[in-house]
């Protein structure tokens, strides 16, 4: 790991919110605030007039122009279909969020100074192409990302560093179980993780990409609106600036409920406004779907963790979301015991990614001055371990079934890191002129629901090579979650390799991009 000038900090991207964070000289991870005095900025991007991009702008703002409001980009990271049209440009989910991280960076130089290196936070559900997509917005954003790490992991770091416990030689060694329940904004994850006071290691985890507060917001939305198109027959979803307003309105509505028993929405469209209100009771009865999809990933992660809930030694809340009186309720009813508030779900991830960023800092570099001896010595004496979130296959036919191709899986999801397994398989058909092999990422069969990874293609194969001849396929997933694959046919011994990383675009191409963001668009 090749480390840039300037500090190292660890940023929590968010589906609605984000934040910037660094270790201080005394140990805390503090979140630096941004230009507007807040610590945490929303993950909503408006395309102004002369390529001026507002990232975070008034809510009156993104209303009058929803046309040109980007928000919840995250769910879109690493998918080839989506962009934004601005300017007459298609602008990817990559360059959108390197707008967020630009504006986090830029407002954090003006507190502490130059920022060079990073480590970005992800949902533990990304998958390869998600997570190199992170990557590639870090790098247009000019940050050297030497890390991306799961966001469970990142708040359970915060919550172990902040009780004082890790990183401490001279501390009692019994390991502690950890659940996270992560409900954010726009995705879910829930972990069990496993520490002691010089290790951290993931004992399970699942989640949903697709899930978060966002789905919670649009049942008052929908709610609202059926309310509205029952009483005036119109529905105030179908005209963008009415949806924008009524959904930045039932956001509103879902808080209050989380203090108050009944809330009222104004809706107003076409002329014409009703009052509709909604009481918390409601409320949970139009989400108690969403919520249980939640609870049943919680029991599923606990099961594979093989950890009982009287076996829990704490149950951390990380996300907005879950100040969601049902979501207490849920999983004091799961756990047997009620969830701790020690850390703040909004802040959580963004400082355990400045504790995981100073612990990458300190095994690099040693001590640079600026932090003590004793937190250093802390730093470097903590072992993390991690799992892989989606299994890893391969592509092969099925002579027993109808079916032509299925997904062959060789690395098992919440496979401890580093792994490596070796398969025998066979050739298909006679005399081919080269044997390809594709990787895959996902837990399905059928290769159709599954994510393509990479390829390899085996050359100068033996001539009148029979069906059915051998090849070995050597899958190996280490610590910063580099997949390596070798192929070797076994009758010629003719071999090929790939190294699929998370590293993304070139540094050229990313250098092209960061050309392009930092001189063509103003970001504020």
């Amino acid at each position: 790991m090749k480390l840039a000038a300037g500090h190292t900090v660890g940023i929590d991207l968010g589906t609605s919110y984000s934040a910037l964070a660094r270790l201080g000289d005394d140990g805390a991870p503090a979140v630096i605030r941004n230009a507007e005095g807040a610590p945490i900025t929303p993950s909503v991007v408006l395309l102004g007039k002369d390529r001026r991009v507002t990232v975070g702008p008034p809510a009156a703002l993104t209303i009058a122009a929803p046309d040109r409001t980007v928000a919840a980009v995250k769910r879109q990271m690493g998918s080839p279909d989506f962009f934004q049209v601005y300017d007459g440009r298609k602008l990817t989910a990559e360059f959108i969020s390197a707008m967020i991280l630009k504006k986090l960076k830029q407002d954090a130089e003006r507190e502490i100074g130059p920022i060079g290196n990073a480590v970005i936070t992800v949902p533990y559900y990304f998958t390869d192409p998600s997570r190199r997509a992170t990557v590639n917005a870090g790098r247009i954003a000019g940050l050297n990302v030497i890390d991306i790490v799961n966001e469970p992991t990142a708040a359970t770091l915060a919550f172990a560093w902040m009780q004082g416990d890790l990183g401490r030689g001279d501390a009692a060694p019994r390991e502690k179980t950890v659940l996270v329940y992560d409900l954010g904004g726009g995705t879910f994850d829930v972990t069990v993780v496993r520490c002691t006071p010089t290790t951290f290691a993931v004992a399970a985890t699942d989640g949903d990409t697709l899930l978060g507060g966002l789905d919670w917001t649009r049942r008052i939305v929908d709610h609202a609106a059926a309310q509205f198109r029952g009483k005036f027959g119109t529905d105030p979803r179908g005209e963008p600036h009415a949806l924008a307003r009524l959904t930045e309105d039932c956001e509103r509505v879902k808080r209050e409920l989380s203090q108050h028993q009944r809330a009222t929405v104004d809706v107003s469209f076409d002329g014409r406004t009703t009052t509709v209100g909604i009481s918390r009771h409601e409320f949970e009865k139009l989400t108690a779907d969403l919520l249980q999809r939640t609870q049943d990933t919680t029991r599923i992660v606990l099961e594979l963790a093989g950890v009982t809930a009287d076996e829990l030694d704490e149950v951390l809340l990380v996300g907005g979301s879950t100040h969601i009186p049902a979501v207490l309720r849920m999983l004091k009813s799961v756990a047997g015991r009620d969830p701790s508030r020690a850390l703040d779900p909004q802040l959580a991830v963004a400082q355990g990614a400045a504790i995981h960023a100073a612990i990458l800092e300190a095994k690099a570099t040693g001590s640079r001055g600026r932090i003590a001896q004793a937190v250093l010595k802390r730093l470097r004496s903590i072992t993390t371990r991690d799992v892989n979130s989606h299994s890893l296959g391969v592509e092969i036919s099925d002579l027993t079934s109808f079916a032509p191709r299925r997904n062959h899986i060789m690395v098992p999801r919440n496979s401890p890191l580093p792994i490596e397994i070796k398969r025998q398989f066979v050739t298909d058909t006679p005399n081919p002129e080269g044997i390809r092999v594709r990787l895959l990422e996902g837990e399905a069969a059928d290769v159709r629901a599954c994510t393509r990874v990479g390829d390899l293609r085996i050359a100068n194969l033996p001539p009148d090579l029979p069906a059915g001849s051998p090849v070995e396929v050597t899958y190996r997933y280490d610590e910063q979650r580099r997949i390596h694959v070798t192929a070797r046919e076994l009758v010629g011994n003719n071999e090929a390799q790939v190294r699929i990383v998370w590293e993304g675009i070139s540094p050229t191409d990313a250098a092209d991009a960061f050309h392009k963001l930092a001189e063509e668009y103003r970001v504020d």
